[in-house]
């Protein structure tokens, strides 16, 4: 029997940006603890895939959408026309680029600001009545913004604009959780460290310049899908509904590493 405590069953959930990586192991995670589950992403073949495979442990829906645009907010908006409530929210679609300073274009550092700070936050506010609708003054509604490791830390690589939105990220958290404590709406992020991902495909590479090794790491390897999944989990249930604003590492110790 589930432990009431980290209860999720029944619930209604969206991933963003959930196509593969982190945002795949979060849905999934979800899916088979009984939460119907919306996943987004840009590409149909991609979502559609996740979806599918997910469905074999439970509902899940795939909802074709770029949301770091106006119009692809729109379209997840109208997709999700017939759902009343929201419970938990994951704002997990990113972007990362990175080239030095004299090389780093105004263009491709506006479009990481947009994509992985103005986008969450975009979300939100659409989202706002449902996630209102979702939380009671016993039971919570949950946000939880995936930002990074990077946000604490001065990455090695050039990744200026990445690093800048996924700090500003867990600031924006901190000052939603305050907005939207009253409607008993918690928000918190995630800051995870190194997890296989496609934009974390070269720092498996040992001859790529960046290439990072697990023995870097404090706990001495990478992250898990469980993880990640614990902490959403964690959030999202009883057992985290006196939590809000907190921006909670979870990376094998790179938080305390200098």
């Amino acid at each position: 029997m589930q432990d009431a405590l980290f209860a999720i069953s029944g619930k209604t959930a969206l991933v963003t940006g959930a196509s593969g990586g982190i945002g795949a192991m979060i849905a999934q995670g979800l899916v088979r603890r009984g939460v119907r589950t919306f996943v987004t992403g840009r590409k149909a073949d991609s979502i559609g895939a996740v979806a599918t495979a997910l469905s074999q442990w439970g509902e899940c829906t795939a909802i074709v959408a770029d949301v770091g645009t106006d119009e692809g907010r729109e379209r997840l908006l109208a997709a999700l026309a017939g759902e009343d409530r929201l419970d938990l929210l994951v704002n997990n679609a990113g972007t990362s680029y990175a080239a030095p300073v004299d090389a780093f274009s105004a263009g491709k550092f506006e479009h990481v600001l947009r994509v992985n700070l103005s986008s969450p936050f975009g979300v939100v506010s659409a989202l706002l009545p449902k996630l209102r609708l979702a939380a009671t003054a016993d039971v919570h509604a949950c946000v939880v913004n995936i930002a990074s490791i990077d946000a604490f830390r001065l990455p090695p690589w050039e990744s200026h604009a990445y690093a800048a939105s996924k700090a500003g990220l867990a600031h924006l958290t901190r000052h939603l959780a305050k907005s939207l404590a009253a409607d008993n709406i918690t928000v918190n992020a995630i800051a995870p460290g190194l997890f296989p991902s496609a934009m974390t495909r070269f720092l498996f590479d040992e001859d790529h310049p960046y290439h990072e090794a697990p023995q870097e790491i404090p706990l001495r390897r990478v992250g898990r899908p469980d993880d990640i999944v614990g902490g959403v989990v964690y959030l999202a249930s009883p057992a985290g509904a006196y939590v809000t604003g907190v921006v909670l590492p979870i990376a094998g110790g790179l938080a305390t590493a200098e």
